[in-house]
């Protein structure tokens, strides 16, 4: 049964898993927050540094495998594969999607 993925969701994961970076940025909105491994990205600057950072770095691929709304976040779990260590792992995500795009976003 496939999930039910708001937009852009399946836009995002299906660039991540072409590391396609230009298609996984225009996913966020302009003014979007990130928090991952203990750090905070504001903005498309700061979302486009940490992503190319972390394709080049880990490689990821993502397998998005269940999804649930929580108030006004959509919970994602899936498994991530890539160069780090423990691959492959269930990851969970925590997305606010507003317009149509990412808002902001939790990783772990």
């Amino acid at each position: 049964m496939p999930l039910d993925l708001p937009a852009p969701l399946p836009a995002y994961f299906a660039a991540k898993n072409a590391h396609d970076i230009d298609a996984m940025l225009a996913c966020f909105a302009q003014d979007a927050a990130v928090r991952d491994e203990g750090k905070d990205y504001h903005g498309h600057p700061a979302i486009r540094g940490w992503i190319e950072e972390t394709t080049r770095k880990y490689k990821v691929t993502v397998e998005p495998n269940a999804v649930d709304h929580v108030g006004e976040e959509v919970a994602v779990k899936a498994l991530v594969s890539g160069d780090f260590p423990g691959s492959p792992a269930t990851l969970g995500y925590r997305f606010t999607i507003a317009d149509g795009k990412i808002a902001a976003w939790k990783i772990g």
